[in-house]
């Protein structure tokens, strides 16, 4: 049997705690200090309320305050995004609290007005929050800001936890070195410190000095556990109890991928732990929101955009014989086909000289992608290279074939090859633009493509779409990837 080709793992110090910014909270907290109380002292001087500076003051301890509850200033919530909607209800929260503390104190309501400088607090904390978001992972890419990871497991899970983390550069962990339980050999390349027994040792000290002594002599700061058949709850029990007498952080692995932590909920029962997993979002009150979100965004593009349709169909049509829109036979929502039109970028019978090309396909899997696709016109590689030949798809939108956001829109030949797998991606509308465009469009692999379309299928929601559409904009005047 073929061994595995080695998952990249650190063999080397990674500075961490030192490279870390330490930073990050004094300019938030700061941030968040001046952001309420300069608008909010401005604005009571102007509407002649009295003692306008111990308003400030109020708001400017309530907001840092608030934000402290909540965990805002932590480097998990920085390093998830900071989370635009948890700034939000902060700020309701904040608006709520100091309207209860004038009524308390037995004063008038203040003029709508003043309650707008709050206003401020919202949009700076959203921008700091966000642009030390991008400075902790720009950090984490240059190997900073990263913390020492030994894996405790089955020597397969070990595998699976490697290249699972390798994949991606926006967490904080690396592997450093693995403990494999039982037998079989560990084949990412990860350092074997020492293998702990196939049972449960009589006395279960063994299993901690084992885990411990790794994780010293790789200065590792946290341990990951993969429960498995040879390392029970109850063995995973007593191993936390060293790790944690000894100061070390300890977590277990539930072996779920790809679900988002908005739908996780941790609970207990008669002792067990259990993680409930919340069904996605794909219908309902959400789905048709979705759907009046898609149509009215689409009519509002194609008002907005209709001189651009004008002067790029006109370019279309005096570019290259034939005619201005190339209707192709998608296939949509549940297996439905339905007629996608976009901007012909390619010559009139290019379908016919595919079969020609096949043999310098770029793709490793059911699509057709070459960089240099000698059936496309001038005039079509610019469309291609911005997208703007995608622009007649708000048209589908419109009609209910397609969704703003959404996986990629297969072709049928492509969905006759698919596996179970992948048919998951036909659960919801493709959409006009995805997680596949804002991460690399046609560079990516088909397994990446997969990888991020069932990602978007399972953990769906109005707030990703918006993130997904602001990405969007950056991308497509960038170009990358398109061809």
């Amino acid at each position: 049997m073929s061994r595995q080709a080695p998952v990249p793992v650190a063999r080397h110090p990674i500075h961490r705690e030192e490279t870390r910014a330490r930073w990050y909270a004094p300019v938030a907290v700061g941030v968040d200090l001046l952001a309420a109380a300069l608008p909010v002292a401005a604005a009571f001087v102007e509407v002649h309320e009295l003692h306008p500076l111990r308003y400030a003051a109020a708001a400017a301890l309530l907001w840092p305050l608030i934000g402290a509850v909540s965990k805002r200033y932590t480097h998990q919530n920085w390093g998830d995004g900071g989370g635009l909607r948890a700034v939000i209800r902060d700020w309701l929260v904040l608006v709520g609290a100091l309207a209860t503390l004038r009524v308390v104190c037995g004063l008038d309501s203040v003029p709508a007005e003043a309650f707008t400088a709050l206003i401020p607090a919202l949009v700076l904390t959203g921008v700091s929050q966000k642009l030390i978001h991008r400075h902790l992972l720009a950090a984490r890419r240059d190997a900073r800001a990263l913390r020492h990871v030994l894996v405790v497991g089955e020597a397969s899970t070990v595998d699976a936890v490697v290249e699972q983390l390798a994949q991606r550069t926006d967490h904080e962990y690396v592997v450093v070195g693995a403990c494999p339980v039982g037998d079989g050999d560990v084949r990412s390349g990860v350092p074997e410190c020492v293998r702990l027994p196939r049972t449960a040792p009589d006395l279960p000290e063994e299993d901690a000095t084992a885990v411990l002594g790794a994780a010293d002599e790789l200065a590792a700061d946290l341990v990951f556990v993969a429960p498995g058949p040879h390392l029970s709850g109850e063995r995973v029990r007593r191993l936390s109890w060293a790790l944690h007498d000894q100061g070390r952080s300890l977590m277990v692995l539930p072996g779920i991928v790809e679900v988002s932590r908005r739908r996780v909920r941790l609970t207990t029962a008669a002792g067990l732990t259990l993680l409930h997993i919340a069904p996605p979002l794909q219908r309902g009150a959400h789905t048709v929101a979705k759907s009046l979100v898609d149509r009215l965004g689409a009519l509002a593009l194609i008002a907005l955009f209709s001189p651009l349709l004008f002067l790029l169909a006109l370019a279309v049509r005096l570019g290259s014989p034939g005619p201005i829109l190339y209707r192709q036979t998608r296939v949509g929502r549940n297996g439905e086909p339905f007629p996608m039109w976009k901007f012909r970028t390619m010559v009139v019978g290019a379908d016919r000289m595919k079969s020609g090309l096949e043999a310098q396909n770029e793709n490793d899997g059911h699509m057709f992608k070459m960089r240099q696709d000698p059936r496309v016109t001038g005039v079509g590689r610019v469309l291609r290279r911005y997208s703007l030949d995608e622009l007649p798809q708000l048209f589908n939108i419109l009609f209910g074939h397609m969704s703003l956001v959404g996986p990629r829109p297969p072709l049928p030949e492509e969905v006759a090859k698919y596996n179970g797998v992948e048919m998951r991606r036909l659960s919801i509308k493709p959409g006009l633009t995805g997680l596949w465009q804002v991460s690399g469009r046609s560079d990516l692999s088909w397994r990446e493509t997969v990888a991020l379309d069932l990602r978007y299928v399972d953990n769906w929601s109005l707030a990703g779409d918006m993130n997904v559409m602001a990405r969007t904009l950056r991308v497509v005047l960038d170009g990358q990837g398109a061809y």
